[in-house]
């Protein structure tokens, strides 16, 4: 696959059916935009970090499109993925006057995304959104399948909707000005498909990581189509996560839970999923679902990219029961007992419980 090629990517899901644009040297030419519906206004949702690097740029290209074209700059990092922030879209929405027609572009990572769609869920009960991901964790994962969220301090992405963009546009070339690790953070997440869903991806990662690290177009642009083709053909079938979906949470039970544990903000999303993934395998494999083997291979992948295989020590005396504290409150838990997505066999997933005593040795051997 040449970087050069657009590449396109279907969620079918009837009348919210829409494309994802792959390629370079896309968020700012405005034929990315020429088929969106018309409307007066259109505001850019955007972060401190992200903004003074494309914010004006997307404001140019969107002008042909749009009569006004207003942006608001929120603060950066997880810890701000709060009603606060939240907020601040509103009120940038509400004092320009903007009506049931003003189309929100998210411009930036997971964060600016999801809050841009709850925003877009909520304001006037719906307005459209176009979602313009410039991290790799962003444009594999949150970008793509109208998840829309905030966290709340005792639970991540607690509160949100299931609400569609109008287009996702990956311009690969915002790839370049990522620092490296939150390149490996988005890693985490093109990682996790490979033992949910395909095996010959997780092959592929395995040897091309070097050239993936060393930002190589080609190599960023197969990652980014294969990991859009997978989330697009699991979200076509089950679109609010009703069985299916909920594979895409490999990691994130236990991931969740770290984030929450240490405070939003000081491990990376990404980082924790990667984690997350060495622990869920490891009960996996605990369960008699997957061998030794797997787990080496997955751990040694995980730890090539950057990411952290040992998990952190949560503040309290009880340190597993802490864990298993936070994770009572994951969405995928019933009536307060903790559904863990697990590999059943190297190439599929499915989503369990297990007892509370093997998931405390899974915890105890992932800290020691």
């Amino acid at each position: 696959m040449k970087a050069s090629d657009l590449q396109t990517v279907a969620i079918e899901l009837a009348d919210r059916s829409y494309h994802i644009a792959i390629r370079g040297s896309l968020f700012d030419n405005p034929l990315s935009y020429a088929q969106l519906p018309k409307a007066g206004a259109a505001l850019i949702v955007t972060n401190t970090t992200v903004g003074p690097l494309y914010a004006e740029r997307l404001q140019k290209a969107l002008a042909p499109q749009y009569s006004q074209v207003h942006t608001v700059v929120l603060p950066d990092g997880e810890e701000f993925k709060t009603w606060e922030s939240l907020n601040l879209i509103f009120d940038a929405l509400l004092s320009h006057g903007c009506d049931r027609k003003t189309t929100l572009f998210a411009l930036g990572g997971g964060v600016v995304g999801d809050m841009t769609g709850f925003a877009a869920a909520s304001y006037m009960r719906g307005v459209p959104f176009v979602q313009v991901p410039t991290s790799l964790l962003a444009q594999v994962d949150s970008s793509v399948g109208g998840k829309t969220a905030i966290n709340h301090p005792l639970g991540k992405n607690m509160i949100g909707a299931f609400y569609q963009p109008l287009k996702v546009v990956c311009d690969l070339d915002t790839l370049s000005t990522l620092p490296q690790g939150e390149l490996s953070a988005g890693l985490a997440e093109v990682i996790k498909y490979g033992p949910i869903a395909d095996l010959d991806f997780l092959a592929w990662i395995e040897a091309h990581l070097d050239a993936i690290l060393a930002r190589e177009p080609a190599a960023l642009a197969h990652i980014v189509k294969r990991s859009c083709e997978i989330k697009a053909w699991v979200v076509s079938q089950d679109e609010r996560e009703a069985g299916l979906r909920a594979i895409l949470n490999f990691g994130h039970t236990f991931g969740h839970a770290i984030e929450a544990g240490l405070g939003y903000g000081v491990w990376l999303h990404g980082e924790a999923v990667g984690c997350g993934m060495v622990m869920a395998a490891q009960l996996s494999a605990r369960l008699g679902m997957v061998d030794a083997f797997f787990v080496h291979r997955l751990t040694t992948l995980i730890a090539k990219a950057g990411l952290p295989v040992k998990a952190p020590v949560l503040p309290g005396a009880d340190n597993a029961g802490r864990y298993l504290e936070l994770m009572r409150v994951d969405k995928k838990s019933e009536a307060g007992e903790i559904k863990f997505v697990l590999i059943d066999k190297p190439g599929s997933a499915c989503v369990r419980s297990a007892p509370d005593t093997l998931v405390r040795q899974v915890i105890d051997s992932c800290c020691a």
